[in-house]
């Protein structure tokens, strides 16, 4: 009988350091004896440059272009132990929907068959949250992806496009669609910020997976080109991201959650400002 193949979906604001949440799940899963492929669905293609050495790898849109048919072959590649890289691309500047690059690319490979060749164990799709429709939402509307995960910090455009996605889950879960696995917290240094991460997991019936802090030595590996698990195998972040990745390994379970409507939102961000105005305030006054 041949083993499941388990396909991820993480989404995530641009800039909220979600291709560098993935790349490192990805390191640590393959360093934990899975056969891994990580899909990079940003139109900047820069997903699995960490996985690489630094290096941009021609994307499945861009060699559509070049030679007017692709073959697997001339857009996967190996990266750091083993790992298959792949990256869906984007339209010419101005041109198209930015989602395109992932309807293409992964019809492509279920006519190629190329998943079941390589007989993998992980696809982790690496997905821009700012929007959640068109090719962006595939991996949720078509059931792509078993489950998705948000990362997500606790400044509020985060937690906003984080709130969006949880409505296009919401949306195409009575129809085949991917559910919530949880929120993987990201720069969390400050015990307020966690709170906030709860509170917004608890509003809207979810989970907080893990939580991230911000570490310079993850700034220090990805300027060598590679991910904390390669650059720093014995530091206390790739043993965080180690044990992410064990969580997500063993995650089987993944529900609909309840996003908040705009007014709602709002209403509970405003909430959160007043409180740590608060705290603040006190923190003044104790040291005057």
């Amino acid at each position: 009988m041949s083993k499941k193949l388990k396909q991820i979906a993480i989404y995530g604001k641009g800039g909220i350091g979600k291709s560098t949440t993935t790349s490192n799940i990805s390191a640590a899963l393959s360093k934990m004896g899975y056969k891994v492929m990580q899909f990079g669905c940003d139109p900047k293609s820069d997903s699995t440059n960490t996985l690489r050495g630094g290096e941009y790898i021609p994307t499945v849109l861009d060699t559509l272009r070049e030679k007017g048919s692709v073959k697997a072959n001339d857009v996967i590649f190996e990266g750091f132990n083993g790992i298959y890289c792949v990256e869906a691309g984007g339209p010419a500047p101005g041109v198209g929907c930015a989602g395109r690059g992932i309807i293409t690319a992964v019809q492509l490979f279920r006519q190629q068959k190329v998943f079941e060749d390589l007989d993998l164990d992980f696809i982790i799709y690496d997905v821009l949250g700012d929007v959640v429709c068109g090719g962006f939402a595939m991996p949720i509307r078509e059931g792509i992806a078993e489950h998705v995960f948000t990362v997500s910090s606790a400044d509020f455009m985060s937690v906003y496009a984080a709130n969006n996605l949880f409505k296009g889950i919401q949306k195409y879960s009575n129809t085949g669609g991917a559910l919530l696995g949880g929120i993987i917290a990201n720069s969390i240094n400050q015990e307020y910020s966690k709170n906030i991460i709860d509170d917004f997991a608890e509003k809207t019936k979810t989970q907080v997976v893990e939580y991230v802090p911000r570490s310079v030595t993850v700034t220090q590996c990805e300027l060598q080109g590679k991910t904390t698990i390669e650059g720093a195998p014995d530091s206390e972040q790739a043993k965080i991201y180690t044990h992410l990745a064990e969580k997500i390994a063993a995650h089987e379970i993944s529900h609909t959650p309840s996003p908040l409507d705009t007014t709602e939102l709002r209403e509970w961000a405003s909430g959160w400002s007043k409180q740590i105005l608060e705290v603040e305030s006190r923190k003044v006054s104790a040291g005057a």
